[in-house]
This record gives C-alpha cells, sequence and structure tokens, in this order.
C-alpha cells in the first residue's frame, strides 16, 4: 500500500498523531543536518519530510530505482523512512559491494516479515552475519548443495522432466497453460529433492495450496513493505495487516514442515535415498556438531530451499518459454541444436548439457533480462565504508538493481533486445563472478544454489524445445501477450503463458500420422 493511501485509508488524523509526525519531523531533520556534516554521502534525489523518498519508489521498485540511476547515477543514497539506503546499478558499483566491501557489507537487515516467516532469522538468505551464518551457510555448500549431492539428484530431474513433457503432451491438440505446468515441475523437483515427497502425484500440491503459498511468501518477502522503513514503528505492520497475512503464512509452512520432520523420524520409514531434510535431521542429531541445529533452525533452512528453490525455477523457465515464443528467430534456433545433438533420441541427459552452448547463451539471457530476483536481497553495512569516494555510515541498507545492471548500456549494446548470441563467444556468466549478469548475487551472500538452479533450468528447458514444436493459440500473436510484472522478492509474469504445443515425436500411445 502507497504511504498516501495508508494515511488517507488505513489511519484518521488526530492529536497524537499530530504530535508523533512532529517529533518524527524533528527527528528526521536533525538526523539529516547531523549525517550531512558528517558525510560526503552518493548523490540523491531530494526527500520529503519523515517518509524520506519512499514515495518514489512506485508500484514496481525496481523499475522506479533504475530511473532514479538513470538521473542520479550507478550509486544512489535515499532516505526510505527511518532506513539510510545506497541502490546500487552498475556492474562496477556491485563489484565494489560484493567483493571489495563484501565483508563489510555481508550482513543483511532485520526485515519484519523475514523475522516472522523464517523463525527469527535463522535461514541461510536472511541470518545476520556472524558464526551461526558460517556454521549454516557451510553446511549448506559442503553437506545440502555440493556438487556430488546435486549431481545425485540427475535422476529426479529426469523423470520430472520426463512427467513435465507428458503433462504437455496430454494437452495437444488444444492449449496448455505452461505457467501452470512449470510450476507443478518446479515443486515436484524440489520436493522430492528436499522434503522425499511427490506432492503433485499424491494430490497434496493442491491440498496445501502450494502455489498460492509461494505467491504470497513472494509479496510478503518483496522487502518494500511501509513497516520495514519505520523499525521504530513496529505497530504499522498491524494496521496494514502485514502481520496477520505474515502469521497465516507462517502456520501453513510451519504445519506442513511439521508434518514432513516427523515422517522422517519415524524409524519404518522406507526410503531409497537421502533427501536433504535427512540430512539435514542427521548433523542435527550429531553430537560432533560444532554448533547444534534447533529443530527451528531445520525448517528454517528447509523454507530456504523450498521457496527459493521452486520460485527461481518456474520463473526462469516461465519468462524464457515466453521470450522464445515471441522470438521465433531464437526459438528455432535453439532448438535445432538441441535436434542436431540428440538426433532421434527422445529424452535429454545432463551428460547432453555441456554440449547445448546456444541454449546455454539462451539461458543466461534469460537471467539478464529477468533475473528472478530483480532488487538482490538486501544487505546492511557493519561498519563505515567509501565507495566511489562516498563515505557510508554502518547500519546502512544496501539494494543491488540485477534488473538494472541486466539492461545497463554501458555494459550492454542493445540491452532490451532478447538476443543470446551477445553470450556465444563470451566468458561472462551467472555464477558471480561477472558483474554484469548477477542473478544469484555474488560474494559471501551469494545463493548457494546456483548449481542445483542451473542444472534444473538448462535440463527442463533443452527437453521442452526438443519434445515440442510451439505456437501461440489462434488469433493470438506476440504483441498481445501480457508482460507485466507481479514485483515481489522474485517477479513473476502476472498472466499465465497459454500456448500449442506439437508433439515433435508420434506419440507412443498412438500411432503416427
Amino acid at each position: 500500500m502507497a504511504f498516501h493511501q495508508w494515511l488517507e485509508e488505513g489511519f484518521k488524523p488526530s492529536m497524537v498523531f499530530a504530535a508523533l509526525f512532529l517529533l518524527l519531523l524533528l527527528k528526521f531533520i536533525l538526523k539529516e543536518n547531523s549525517r550531512k556534516r558528517k558525510l560526503n554521502l552518493p548523490p540523491s534525489p531530494s526527500k520529503l519530510p519523515v517518509i524520506g523518498n519512499l514515495h518514489q519508489l512506485g508500484k514496481m521498485p525496481h523499475i522506479s530505482l533504475c530511473r532514479l540511476a538513470e538521473k542520479f547515477g550507478p550509486i544512489c543514497y535515499l532516505q526510505l523512512g527511518e532506513v539510510p539506503t545506497v541502490v546500487v546499478s552498475s556492474a562496477k558499483m556491485a563489484k565494489e559491494v560484493m567483493k571489495t566491501h563484501d565483508l563489510a557489507l555481508a550482513s543483511r537487515p532485520q526485515i519484519f516479515s523475514a523475522k516472522h516467516l523464517f523463525y527469527d532469522c535463522t535461514d541461510v538468505v536472511f541470518s545476520p552475519y556472524g558464526a551461526y551464518w558460517r556454521h549454516i551457510r557451510k553446511i549448506c555448500m559442503l553437506e545440502l548443495l555440493s556438487a556430488k549431492r546435486v549431481q545425485s539428484f540427475s535422476f529426479v530431474r529426469e523423470e520430472e522432466v520426463a512427467r513435465l513433457v507428458r503433462r504437455v503432451e496430454e494437452c495437444y491438440p488444444n492449449t496448455t497453460n505452461l505457467t501452470k505446468t512449470l510450476g507443478l515441475y518446479a515443486n515436484d523437483v524440489l520436493c522430492r529433492v528436499a522434503l522425499g515427497r511427490d506432492f503433485s502425484g499424491a494430490g497434496e500440491y493442491d491440498q496445501y495450496g502450494f502455489q498460492k503459498m509461494l505467491e504470497e511468501y513472494q509479496a510478503l518477502l518483496g522487502g518494500f513493505s511501509i513497516g520495514d522503513f519505520f523499525p521504530s514503528m513496529e505497530f504499522l505492520h498491524s494496521l496494514t495487516g502485514m502481520k496477520s497475512r505474515l502469521q497465516k503464512t507462517f502456520r501453513r509452512f510451519d504445519q506442513l514442515f511439521d508434518k514432513v520432520i516427523k515422517e522422517h523420524l519415524n524409524t519404518d520409514r522406507e526410503t531409497e535415498k537421502q533427501d536433504l531434510v535427512d540430512v539435514l535431521l542427521d548433523i542435527q542429531k550429531s553430537e560432533s556438531a560444532e554448533m547444534p541445529l534447533t529443530m527451528d533452525n531445520v525448517k528454517a533452512i528447509i523454507l530456504d530451499m523450498f521457496a527459493a528453490g521452486t520460485d527461481t525455477t518456474f520463473i526462469t523457465l516461465d519468462w524464457g518459454m515466453t521470450e522464445l515464443i515471441m522470438n521465433p528467430r531464437v526459438l528455432g534456433k535453439a532448438q535445432a541444436e538441441v535436434r542436431r545433438i540428440l538426433g532421434d533420441r527422445r529424452a535429454v541427459l545432463e551428460s547432453d548439457l555441456p554440449q547445448l552452448h546456444y541454449m546455454k547463451a539462451v539461458v543466461k539471457e534469460i537471467f539478464r533480462l529477468h533475473p528472478p530476483a530483480p532488487v538482490l536481497v538486501p544487505r546492511e553495512s557493519m561498519e563505515e565504508v567509501t565507495i566511489d569516494g562516498y563515505n557510508i555510515s554502518t547500519k546502512t541498507r544496501f539494494f543491488v538493481n540485477a534488473w538494472a545492471i541486466g539492461r545497463d548500456p554501458e555494459s550492454w549494446e542493445n540491452p532490451e533486445a532478447f538476443e543470446p548470441e551477445r553470450f556465444m563467444g563470451s566468458t561472462i556468466d551467472f555464477k558471480g563472478q561477472d558483474f554484469e549478469l548477477v542473478p544469484f548475487g555474488s560474494g559471501r551472500r551469494s545463493c548457494p544454489a546456483i548449481a542445483f538452479g542451473a542444472a534444473t533450468v538448462e535440463l527442463a528447458l533443452a527437453q521442452l524445445l526438443h519434445s515440442f514444436d510451439w505456437e501461440l493459440p489462434p488469433g493470438i500473436e506476440a504483441k498481445d501477450l501480457d508482460m507485466n510484472e507481479a514485483f515481489g522478492i522474485t517477479m513473476h509474469r502476472t498472466a499465465d503463458l497459454i500456448v500449442v504445443a506439437k508433439p515433435h515425436f508420434p506419440q507412443e500411445n498412438s500411432p503416427p500420422s
């Protein structure tokens, strides 16, 4: 809700409010004057009393912040309510934040929604920098998401891609809601790997309302809630309804995880392979653990895997197929490459992926134009730093606008066009070493699941290209597609992608045409 709407609809003027407003105004003026005297801050747009620059965020902060960068430069200072904030929007400035000053800026602000959803921020993503975070990050890197562990689940990805193909095939010659089908695929892979359960096959996908839970999660964690910019006024979360929404969503996830953990602790449970919950419970029970995990810690880490892993995969594939269908030249070129490598073989294997150079360029181009998290999860400075000659104090919040960096004309020629060719022969990758392309962040706070996410996306995309010829429904053209975004911690398309998918191979249960 915009601040002016909140004032008009959610709270009526009163003498108490007037007094509170004057106190805040006085505090704001004194704080601003003190800050200006002490620090050489980055360029900044003009501010309003109390709310500062909050009114300039708009409904799509990644776009609003990009426009501010065009006017004020790649490093910009904003006063968002009570929170001093620096926004960086270029590869050079992102490198300063995530490499040069990585340690000083390695902490996280205590966002109200994250505290409520992630068991007081005891997960990997939102935990503040310190011994506990280093411990669970190490568990993720060495135990949960190591290259060996990711490879060990290749059979799950291949089985779920085969199921994805069957679901799409069953719709032909009618249209298919590809968005919903891709959501099922992303959920199924993650549920089997992390929780050891096949939710959609057992009908539990609809029972738990996974997609609605995930959509509510990403909206609540968008990081741009009014209350998050006024930490001293926590009552705002109740006035805006944010607190009750958080409590309801938390209870739904918590009940699900309680059920999953109870099943995993059952000694009679039969399983062929350890899933990630098994691994975490083994670590938790280990007496040699340097910092024992509580059951709430385990659930916080599971929520990271579950929510982040499903959403980013689903969003990348949904945007990717949308862009390919809108760009027939690219679609045809990517299909030709996959079909040349596989020949008459129907199933794409993960061992095929290293040979699909153009398709990998397509994936990079999807990440460039449509990073799953358009504004990376905010960092917070633990000490004063100097960036580009500007002095930035401790407890300043840092936003890295990955969406703007991917469209920066200083880094990219013709940045608004979908052109995978720009990556052919280029060494630029999305793994955190090249700051022109940072969909997963970089440095200490980069996403530890890059390898898992990339494999899940690439295998599905290659198989969809190989198995089907894609068209829009009769009477629909590319220009008719709704490309609007729903901003949150991740960035969905608001409209589902409805397509006609003609099987490239004769369907096995029907005679060849």
